[in-house]
């Protein structure tokens, strides 16, 4: 079975090749888009979490910021607080570069943006591949994607090399359902270390959680919050009729009444919730305050949940499955 344990110390999951990824994380999606609408710089934000503690930062090729995560991440290392060792870094292979032969080149270029050697994890960022453009990320057609189909156990092989040339410590999925996670698990070399799905108290993923254990496979929760950046960028919003009534796990009467009961903020509550299930996580914030609380939560780990009615009803799902379709606007 997966190692779920929390280590005082370490505060870390070991993967099934032995690689250790600290449980939290700091995740960048929109974060350029959203700093930039208030002034600040995603620099200052890397800048902040790495002081504050986090040594897992998670990006991707589509987040179009992997330059300003490496910068950010040589600063803190040519300041002699930290070792290239003492870091997890994550990226992710873009819905355009599934084909075998465009995988490495792919992570070369990532690397490149990254001024790494080598990244700690590497994912499939989607399980659809998409038509590339020579101007933008991708070939639109009336404002739609235009679909590149490749075969996943394809595309999987070549994360298989990569692996073994050191290119990166781990290698996963993003995105991925059981079936298309089965498929490649009974036709590869080398299981997934993880994947990184969105996760929270309304779409609590137990079955897929379940699936993961069964074949010690780590399991990321992205959106751990309810993602409420996106109210406040239009690529986060694209294909939602309303955003403003998507209900928000912040503001849920049951969280809230959990967190003043344990005197502690929403957002540490559901935090908490996915860290006690021995989920990592991965909650995105351009709020200094918020940075630092949702680390500080990992700091204070061991404060105990009760088996109350409420905090029973919080760790079944509340009863509800709500999806906030993080990914929708690739449809």
């Amino acid at each position: 079975m997966l190692e779920r344990r929390i280590k005082k110390m370490e505060r870390t999951i070991v993967l099934h090749n032995g690689v250790k990824m600290p449980i939290i994380g700091f995740g960048t999606w929109l974060a350029w888009i959203l700093l930039v609408c208030k002034g600040k710089s995603l620099s200052d934000a890397l800048d902040i979490a790495l002081e504050t503690g986090y040594r897992h930062i998670d990006t991707a090729y589509v987040y179009e910021n992997e330059d300003v995560v490496g910068d950010a991440v040589q600063r803190f290392l040519n300041s002699g607080k930290a070792k290239r060792e003492d870091l997890f870094i994550v990226t992710k292979l873009f819905g355009g570069f599934h084909r075998g032969d465009e995988v490495e080149p792919a992570l070369r270029e990532s690397l490149k943006k990254l001024k790494l050697n080598y990244v700690d994890l590497y994912l499939i960022h989607t399980p659809m591949s998409f038509k590339k453009s020579d101007k933008e990320l991708v070939m639109l057609v009336d404002d739609h994607i235009i679909p590149d189909p490749v075969d996943h156990l394809e595309t999987w092989k070549a994360m298989e090399e990569v692996y073994k040339k050191g290119l990166t410590r781990a290698i996963g999925l993003s995105n991925f359902n059981i079936e298309q996670m089965q498929r490649i698990i009974d036709n590869c070399e080398i299981i997934p270390h993880n994947i990184q799905v969105e996760c929270h108290i309304y779409w609590p993923q137990n079955e897929l959680f379940d699936f993961c254990q069964k074949y010690n496979i780590s399991f990321t929760a992205y959106g751990p919050i309810g993602s409420p950046g996106r109210k406040e960028s239009r690529l986060g919003v694209l294909g939602v009729a309303d955003i403003n009534k998507e209900p928000a796990p912040l503001e849920d009467a049951l969280v809230k009444s959990i967190a003043e009961m344990h005197k502690k903020t929403p957002a540490q509550i559901l935090l908490k919730y996915l860290i006690q299930r021995g989920m990592i996580v991965i909650p995105k914030s351009t709020n200094e305050g918020r940075i630092k609380e949702n680390f500080n939560n990992q700091i204070c780990l061991h404060w105990q949940t009760d088996q109350s009615k409420n905090d029973y009803s919080i760790s079944t799902g509340l009863g509800n499955i709500l999806i906030f379709h993080l990914n929708r606007w690739i449809e």
